[in-house]
């Protein structure tokens, strides 16, 4: 990776109590660091603690984003949810949308196009995430599968340029099992290409999730058609964060 001004997404999931704010000191002290100043950190913690990062984090570099949002603007009779509102209210500025996670719950692209579309009204930039099946891949379905996701869930939309894009391939994520850097690079080459087909855009912001670790960021790295990474398990540890970031740039 060539790039200096890379982005590094930490989604906590459902991990982290109001203890673990602690758990971000020395990632705070990287930043400090000239070495580091250019690099985009974006902390996504349970929406339980938000606030608490939010102000833990005010006066540094690091950004806070919120896991998921409400499909709807308004408050209302919704019980459990949370909207774009609340989420700004409390210091958020980010927020991942599309999660395969989340998609295997039920969650549409119609819904996740709602939920884009409400997220850039209260002007919260989106990190948008989207990945094929292990049986898609297999049954050499992955581009129509990746087209038909971005394009459904961007309907409407044209504000592109606020909208961060998180390929995870869904065989990836917590089990392991990586592409080579080869076939990143060629994956990454034909999503650009569906979202500057489709979208008038010059910039294209592309993260990989997926099973992100100490190890495999050697090799991840030399993708140099990434902007970055969106990291679940390993940027719980702030050590193994750190150590991800720091041979991103070795």
């Amino acid at each position: 990776m060539t790039n200096n001004n890379i982005y590094f997404v930490a989604n906590w999931k459902m991990f982290g109590l109001k203890s673990s704010i602690n758990k971000i000191d020395k990632v705070i002290n990287l930043t400090k660091k000239n070495t580091f100043k250019k690099i985009n950190i974006i902390y996504c913690p349970p929406t339980t603690i938000l606030s608490i990062f939010a102000n833990k984090l005010r006066n540094s570099k690091i950004k806070i984003g919120a896991q998921n949002i409400f499909y709807t603007e308004n408050f209302g009779p919704h019980t459990g949810s949370v909207n774009a509102k609340m989420i700004k209210d409390s210091g958020a500025s980010y927020v991942i949308l599309g999660h395969s996670e989340n998609r295997n719950e039920g969650e549409t692209d119609l819904v996740i196009n709602k939920k884009i579309k409400v997220a850039l009204k209260e002007k919260i930039k989106v990190i948008f995430c989207f990945g094929e099946t292990l049986r898609d891949r297999n049954n050499k379905k992955t581009s129509k599968v990746l087209k038909k996701q971005i394009l459904n869930a961007l309907k409407g939309i044209n504000d592109i340029k606020n909208i961060i894009f998180a390929y995870e391939p869904v065989w990836s994520i917590g089990t392991g099992k990586v592409l080579k850097s080869e076939n990143l690079f060629k994956d990454i080459e034909k999503i650009k290409g569906i979202i500057r087909t489709n979208f008038n855009i010059k910039e294209i912001n592309i993260l990989y999730g997926g099973s992100v670790n100490t190890k495999n960021i050697i090799d991840l790295k030399k993708v140099d058609n990434l902007s970055g990474f969106l990291i679940g398990g390993a940027s719980q540890n702030q050590n193994k964060f750190i150590d991800i970031i720091k041979k991103t740039f070795n």
